[in-house]
């Protein structure tokens, strides 16, 4: 009996789940499973196997290169300039200070403004005639062509900062408040000061919060494209030409083999991270246990 109840579950689960599924393998398993395949051949229509020619001409690329250099830089640097920020505003908003609540709204507001609506914000501020330049102005500093100098990836990183700074906030709230306060009275009689705690009771408390954020920061860093393109156009300012710009300009000049060639290194990039990162975690996980 209990046997034929468990089965009926799962067809139960199993039809629930079925729209999910068909819906995901049509519009992004199976065709990334294509794009593999057009990345060893050499025409999208009646092509021939050329094996790995494609990513050694992608790898010889110029504009590759530069991409996926912008793309690691930027990723290296915003992703843990704004975990740090994030959880410093966490660790004050975890305190009994006024207008928390306020603040808390105030941080999750950037999730829910359209993309393009952020877009014309900060095209208002550093454009040439923008806000930023006419303060400048006004101190006696020069104007700075913000979007089409090195300021760029500064500024980019500035935007993406403020996109997310919200909702790393929550997670890190969501974890700080699960942390026992009992931790933190025992180690205030045993006499620890502020830095003892944070390193030896949150830090070590927030490590899955932690991994957590900082792939979610990663993946949103990869996002960071429409932003970009939205400010800069197609073909934005050397130090912001991302990935996601190179696999663009690729599909409009139609050359499937090398966006799916490009496509195919990010993913694997990527996944060779996040496996690295889960390893990490549960190594960490069982030396805590």
């Amino acid at each position: 009996m209990f046997r034929i109840i468990m089965r009926r579950h799962s067809v139960v689960a199993i039809l629930f789940l079925a729209p999910s599924a068909i819906g995901f393998s049509v519009f992004y398993l199976i065709p990334f499973v294509m794009g593999i395949c057009y990345s060893f051949m050499n025409r999208s229509t009646d092509g021939s196997f050329v094996g790995f020619t494609n990513y050694k001409e992608l790898l010889a690329s110029d504009s590759f290169l530069q991409a996926s250099k912008n793309t690691f830089l930027f990723t290296s640097i915003s992703v843990p300039i704004t975990i740090a920020i994030s959880l410093l505003l966490a660790l004050l908003l975890n305190q009994n200070i006024h207008f928390r609540n306020g603040l808390r709204t105030a941080y999750v507001l950037p999730l829910v403004v359209p993309v393009a609506s952020v877009v014309l914000i900060w095209q208002v501020l550093f454009d040439w005639n923008g806000a930023v330049n006419s303060w400048l102005h006004g101190l006696g500093v020069p104007r700075i062509d913000w979007m089409k100098s090195q300021w760029a990836r500064a500024v980019l990183s500035v935007v993406y900062a403020w996109k997310n700074i919200g909702y790393n906030i929550i997670l890190f709230l969501a974890g700080l408040q699960s942390i026992p306060k009992d931790y933190y009275e025992t180690a205030e009689l045993e006499g620890a000061g502020i830095v003892h705690k944070f390193t030896r009771i949150t830090l070590v408390y927030l490590t899955p919060t932690m991994f957590f954020v900082v792939l979610m920061g990663l993946i949103s860093s990869f996002r960071i494209f429409r932003e970009t393109y939205l400010i800069a156009g197609d073909y934005p300012h050397d130090s912001i030409y991302m990935l996601q710009h190179y696999m663009n300009n690729m599909f409009l000049s139609l050359d499937i083999q090398k966006l799916t060639s490009a496509a195919a290194i990010m993913v694997v990039c990527l996944l060779v991270f996040v496996s690295g990162m889960f390893a990490l975690e549960r190594r960490f996980t069982n030396y805590l246990e």
